[in-house]
C-alpha cells in the first residue's frame, strides 16, 4: 500500500507518516499540494491513498483535489482531508473538490488507521 501525504508542518507529517506506516504504508511527503500533485503524477502506478492538509503554500488542499480529480488515473484514489478547519463551509469546500472524508486535527492514530481500512477497502485488509 502506498500513500501520498501532503502537509507544510514537518511534525504533523512526522506524526501521520508513522500512523500509516505502522498500517503498512509507504509514505511519500509533500510540503504542498504542488509537490504531491507531482509525484502522484509521475509515479509508475497510482497510489492507494491522499492524505491532504487544506492550508499549504503554492497549492493548497482544495486545489489539489481538483486536480487529481480530474486525472483519469488518480480521479478515484480516496482522499482524506485533516485540517485545523472547523467551520461547516470548509468541510463543504473539501468535499466539493473531492475529498472523501475530512477530518478535524488532530487525529488519533487509531481513528486514522481504522478509516484509512474502510476507505482503502479489501486492500488494506492485507495489510492486517
Amino acid at each position: 500500500m502506498h500513500a501520498i501525504m501532503a502537509e507544510d508542518a514537518m511534525t504533523v507529517r512526522m506524526y501521520y507518516r508513522s500512523i500509516l506506516e505502522a498500517a503498512g504504508f509507504s509514505v511519500v511527503e509533500a510540503i504542498n499540494g504542488l509537490e504531491a500533485f507531482e509525484y502522484a503524477i509521475a509515479g509508475e502506478r497510482p497510489p492507494d491513498l491522499f492524505l491532504v492538509d487544506v492550508n499549504m503554500p503554492l497549492m493548497d488542499g482544495y486545489t489539489f483535489l481538483r486536480k487529481i480529480r480530474a486525472e483519469p488515473g488518480l480521479c478515484d484514489v480516496p482522499a482524506i482531508v485533516i485540517s485545523t478547519l472547523r467551520e461547516p463551509r470548509d468541510e463543504e469546500r473539501a468535499f466539493e473538490a473531492g475529498a472523501n472524508l475530512v477530518l478535524v486535527k488532530p487525529v488519533r492514530p487509531d481513528a486514522l488507521t481504522v478509516l484509512v481500512r474502510v476507505l482503502c477497502g479489501s486492500r488494506a485488509e492485507q495489510i492486517s
